[in-house]
């Protein structure tokens, strides 16, 4: 069995907390294991849970919308949560449960290896900021702000964001995430494109002439 084999079966079948006795389904990562955008949020939700996929509820049909407002498609990212089960009546996960499934998503992170990490929501940010020995503040101050970090021994340009769930409730926030995307998270990957290129991908004469 490989390793992601392993990773799968392990959060399937995974006790170490308290959710698994109220979930109908733990949720791995899912996406291209080679990409090099990994998008992370803070929990399943009730159609997560049914399913077994992340993000397939409504905030994940925003979030699809989002990934293709920047050129991509769903199945060119990664996306995954820092907790698997999801917390009775989707409140928020506990600071044991996040300690305790954070295991899961080191090893995500170390085999996808990832150019560029996107937290959704402020468990996700404040979670992966701490893990790169980053001072978290909050989402109004330092969403849509780059930041190099090194999570797990991957050298990462980390960016955080409002959850898509958030900007369903508030129009508001809508406008600011799509913003972050289509400005912040763009242009972060044009940058990269330039200098070093993403994984698997050839690059072209329009490359060096757009810089």
């Amino acid at each position: 069995m490989g390793e992601w084999s392993r990773l799968i079966e392990e959060i399937k079948n995974c006790r170490k907390c308290g959710l698994y006795a109220s979930r109908k389904q733990a949720v791995p990562g899912e996406g291209s294991r080679d990409s090099d955008i990994m998008f992370v949020g803070e929990a399943p939700g009730a159609k997560e849970d049914e399913q077994g996929r992340p993000f397939v509820g409504p905030a994940g049909k925003l979030l699809t919308q989002l990934i293709e407002s920047i050129g991509y498609r769903r199945e060119d990212v990664y996306i995954t949560n820092i907790v698997k089960c999801r917390p009775p009546g989707n409140r928020d996960p506990t600071e044991d449960e996040i300690e305790t499934c954070i295991p899961y998503l080191l090893r995500e992170i170390d085999l996808v290896r990832p150019k560029i990490i996107v937290a959704l929501g402020r468990h996700a940010a404040r979670t992966l900021f701490s893990l790169a020995g980053l001072k978290w503040r909050n989402m109004k101050a330092l969403h849509g702000r780059v930041f190099d970090a090194e999570i797990n021994g991957v050298k990462v340009k980390l960016l955080a964001t409002y959850h898509p769930a958030a900007a369903l409730y508030y129009p508001k926030l809508k406008n600011i995430l799509e913003k972050d995307f289509n400005e912040q998270i763009r242009n972060l990957i044009s940058k990269i494109r330039k200098t070093a290129g993403f994984k698997g991908e050839q690059r072209t004469l329009l490359d060096y002439f757009s810089k």
